[in-house]
């Protein structure tokens, strides 16, 4: 028995990060039904606060951790879950926490800025930026790669579409904006240290 045991595949904690969000993204979501939507409301959200309240500055993260509800939370989780691990081996897992928080923090501070009444949550920011970032993951010194004008002009038109046609659909395109412009940002400042020649010979991993 025990040789039939140790010849079993082991589970690899593969990605924490990635892993890590999802599993508080479900506790917040679980938390917001037994509370009858009082968690989502007051911590998993972002909107205008006096600044001498103290949930302002913690919820300008914790926004990216709340969903409406569990088709919400499988839309973005499904893709988070696809594209992340892979780019959490590729960069690092305390790059890819940086990266996240980054995302969250300028969401949510053009939430609290420019729509001060309307509360915004959800990982889709998150999901774009995680999509834009992917496309630079084959990059080439001194290329620039197809499929990251493809994504982008793919991306960038249907945001613009669905803005315009659906204004009042409940879902922030600026959201998905400022997350896929914060990928494409994360990509190039990443393939730049890449492309700079050493200063030592000691190769050093970018870090954001």
């Amino acid at each position: 028995m025990k040789k039939i045991l140790q010849k079993l595949p082991k589970l690899h904690f593969n990605s924490p990060v990635i892993l890590s969000m999802t599993a508080l993204s479900l506790i917040a979501l679980l938390l917001n039904w037994i509370t009858n939507g009082w968690t989502n409301k007051m911590i998993f959200s972002v909107r205008r606060l006096s600044l001498a309240n103290p949930m302002l500055y913690l919820r300008l993260f914790t926004h990216v951790l709340g969903h409406v509800d569990y088709s919400h939370f499988i839309g973005n989780f499904m893709v988070i879950l696809i594209v992340g691990p892979m780019l959490e081996e590729k960069y690092g897992s305390k790059s890819m926490l940086e990266m996240i928080g980054v995302t969250a923090l300028v969401t949510g501070l053009i939430q609290v800025i420019f729509f001060p009444r309307t509360l915004l949550l959800g990982a889709s920011g998150i999901v774009f930026m995680l999509i834009l970032l992917s496309s630079f993951t084959n990059h080439q010194k001194g290329k620039i790669p197809v499929t990251l004008i493809v994504v982008a002009l793919i991306y960038l038109s249907g945001e613009i579409i669905n803005a315009i046609a659906n204004p009042n659909d409940g879902i922030s395109q600026m959201a998905h904006l400022i997350g896929g412009a914060c990928g494409m940002v994360f990509g190039w400042l990443i393939t730049k240290e890449k492309d700079e020649p050493a200063q030592s010979s000691d190769l050093q991993l970018p870090t954001l």
